[in-house]
């Protein structure tokens, strides 16, 4: 009989490959208030989310070749077409971020009440991506 695999702890990156990484860049900082940690203007910008998380936005194409860090070698990766990510939010936070959006001309695409309480939020970031604030009561672990 094999072992079960350790455990998976958490999610650390999430990444979005992006057309204009300076537009990208001054969407989620100034729309959605994330803090910038490191980065490059010309390459990627990695944002904090939460406590142990990060978002990390490459522009598109940026990453086909191998990346040489301190430490060792990040491999090639890229991604095409819109991507969609859930960002957590309280449930009091819901109706901020509805205003928030609508302020700033962002189209609200969908809103949604799930069965277990929770409700989302959907709209697009400028290259297509599918954001998503999602309240607590949506899965079973959320």
């Amino acid at each position: 009989m094999s072992q079960p695999p350790p455990p998976i702890e958490g999610i650390i990156e999430t990444i979005l490959y992006v057309d204009d990484l300076p537009r990208a860049v001054a969407f989620y900082r100034d729309v959605l208030g994330l803090t910038p940690m490191t980065g490059d203007p010309v390459r990627f910008q990695a944002f904090k989310i939460g406590g142990r998380q990060a978002l990390l936005l490459f522009k598109r194409g940026s990453t086909l070749e191998p990346t040489t860090v301190p430490g060792g070698v990040i491999p090639p990766h890229d991604g095409h077409g819109p991507q969609h990510i859930g960002f957590a939010v309280t449930h009091e936070a819901y109706d901020a971020w509805l205003a928030r959006l609508r302020a700033r001309a962002i189209a609200v695409e969908s809103e949604t009440h799930w069965p277990r309480g929770g409700r989302s939020l959907y709209f697009r970031d400028p290259d297509g991506h599918l954001l998503e604030l999602i309240t607590p009561g949506i899965w079973p672990n959320y």
